[in-house]
């Protein structure tokens, strides 16, 4: 029977909870490309090494093994008059840095708060779900998949 071994490229379905039970989200079909290439969390992709299809898996994540700490270094105050002129609270605006996204929160008094943290950062997952598919990948093909990601 075919298992997860790197550069497999594998489909599970994934049930995201917080440490609580309150669900967070959830996806019929999530495929990645398995082999540390940051396509989902590492705990996770370690859990899932060596499963077959028709597993199912179940995990807790601390905060650090999924979105990370939250930072404080992250939620700003800005002027209103330094950013648009049509600024709402809930737009996304890009960062200078590559990858970051500040996500306006209020605005009050002329100056709008942003936040950069991702919404779960802080927070413990459970994370639950079962493999649904597996493909064993040539180096080319897990490369195609991960220039695909980087596309988008």
């Amino acid at each position: 029977m075919e298992k997860i071994t790197k550069n497999t490229l594998v489909s599970i379905s994934l049930k995201m909870e917080g440490k609580d039970g309150t669900f967070l989200d959830e996806s019929d079909e999530l495929m990645y490309a398995h082999g540390s290439y940051g396509q989902i969390f590492q705990a996770l992709e370690d859990e899932l090494e060596g499963k077959s299809i028709g597993d199912s898996f179940n995990l807790l994540l601390s905060h650090k093994q999924a979105f990370g700490e939250f930072k404080e270094s992250l939620m700003v105050r800005e002027p209103v008059s330094e950013l648009f002129e049509d600024i709402a609270v809930g737009m996304e605006l890009d960062g200078e840095e590559e990858g970051v996204v500040w996500i306006v929160e209020s605005i009050e008094d002329g100056f709008a708060s942003l936040n950069a943290n991702h919404e779960l950062a802080g927070v413990a997952l459970r994370i639950s779900g079962k493999v649904l598919g597996l493909e064993q990948l040539s180096d080319e093909g897990v490369h195609e998949i991960l220039d695909m990601e980087h596309e988008h």
